[in-house]
């Protein structure tokens, strides 16, 4: 196991810290940002793979499609409840065994998903799998934003979140794939191995830092008295929704209304993929040289793909190519997270998971607006005005945000 560095006077936004020269110096520097990438990898796999075998699971559970969907909200759910929760009960421990503590749950619950013998079983399985999401992106989100310079958090951060976006690109097809030859268990079978795997290498290659001594669940829940944190967990409840509102239906918006074959959905997929990979580099890279503009600046974006889908969802390629820039509207994450590790104070923990809460409200907000409107009879290319009011509706809190740093003297931009 690599030695811990040596620790620098302590950053009241970081926590404990590790000196700039063993960071810039270390050429294995990089192997616990990797250690932490597998696990948002596995994580991302872990939580996108049933949606290519709901098939498969329906049949063996007996059950209709429609019920085994319902396994998607009970692990949406885990996140929303577990994030919070495990974050407030995890504020005294060491931030590498707390990590360590969520993979192994993590990979607890994918065996027990794999091993469920009935519906209930498998929908209580989901549920408790998801409980670690949001701890462990929040937790992995500060580790990896201590072993950077100040000026290099969000490229940190972006490297961590690039094993969930990957995932969406690399892990779902391949987990889907072998789910579909040797049966739909051994997909969480192997999303469970990667969380084992996860936790072995955060034991060998992340430095244990002390718990902070005036860390408790007390302390965490502080974190819900700032006014900005409210604020920048709005911007990604809402201002995310918009993409989650037209990926969700983009499969039957590409088949019925753009008339594009069945053999074109994959590369439409992977277009997605790449669109978010390359988002999240981007994001990671502007948020690091200006943070609050970098914010705005996704959401104006956001806002324009968007809408722009509206009138490009008739016409196959042009609706492809739609979706790849939609994609790269997940440039949004890297820069929220570092805003709330600014504005959390000494609650940082439950911030940082509270991030990713609000990720996942933003999925159930922009899927159930765009059903909404789909049923409506407004046509399968209203889920992207759908996505643009949504993105406007971030906007009006980043501005809110922004108005209120100015009230206070804060400044706009860190």
């Amino acid at each position: 196991m690599a030695a811990p560095h040596a620790h620098s006077a302590a950053d009241p936004v970081r926590g404990a810290d590790i000196s700039h020269s063993s960071r810039d110096s270390n050429p294995s520097g990089r192997l616990p940002l990797l250690a932490l990438g597998v696990g948002s990898f596995g994580i991302g796999t872990g939580e996108f793979v049933i949606m290519g075998l709901l098939p498969d699971a329906a049949g063996d559970l007996a059950i209709s499609i429609p019920q085994a969907g319902h396994l998607i909200s009970a692990y949406a759910l885990g996140v929303v409840i577990g994030a919070p929760l495990l974050a407030v009960l995890g504020a005294r421990w060491p931030r590498r065994n707390l990590l360590i503590a969520l993979m192994a749950v993590f990979a607890a619950g994918n065996i027990a998903s794999a091993l469920a013998p009935s519906y209930l079983s498998m929908m209580v399985a989901r549920l408790l799998t998801g409980f670690p999401h949001g701890t462990y992106f929040g937790v992995a989100a500060l580790v990896a934003a201590s072993l950077v310079a100040r000026e290099r958090r969000a490229q940190a951060v972006g490297l961590v979140m690039l094993g969930l976006t990957t995932a969406t690109l690399v892990g779902v097809p391949i987990a889907a794939t072998v789910g579909t030859w040797l049966g739909w268990r051994s997909a969480f079978l192997i999303v469970g191995a990667l969380g084992a795997l996860t936790a072995l290498l955060v034991w060998r290659w992340v430095p244990f830092v002390p718990a902070d001594r005036r860390a408790s669940p007390l302390r965490e829940l502080t974190a819900l008295k700032h006014k900005q944190v409210w604020l920048t967990l709005g911007i990604g409840a809402i201002g995310f929704g918009g993409m989650f509102s037209v990926f969700s239906y983009i499969k039957p918006t590409m088949l019925e209304l753009a008339h594009m074959p069945a053999a074109g959905i994959p590369v439409v997929l992977a277009l997605f993929g790449i669109g978010t990979v390359a988002g999240n580099l981007a994001g990671a890279k502007l948020a690091d040289k200006a943070l609050m503009p970098t914010i705005g600046g996704v959401l104006v974006w956001a806002a324009l793909v968007l809408g722009a889908f509206t009138f490009t969802a008739s016409h196959p390629w042009l609706a492809a190519i739609n979706v790849l820039l939609v994609g790269t509207t997940v440039a949004l994450g890297p820069a929220l997270q570092i805003r709330l590790m600014d504005v959390a104070g000494d609650a940082q923990t439950l911030a940082a998971a509270l991030n990713h809460s609000a990720f996942n409200m933003a999925n159930a907000l922009g899927a159930w607006l765009g059903g909404v409107t789909i049923a409506a009879g407004y046509g399968w290319e209203s889920t992207g005005w759908v996505g643009l009011l949504l993105a406007l509706g971030g906007l009006v809190v980043y501005a809110w945000s922004m108005l209120s740093m100015g009230r206070q003297g804060a400044p706009a931009a860190a």
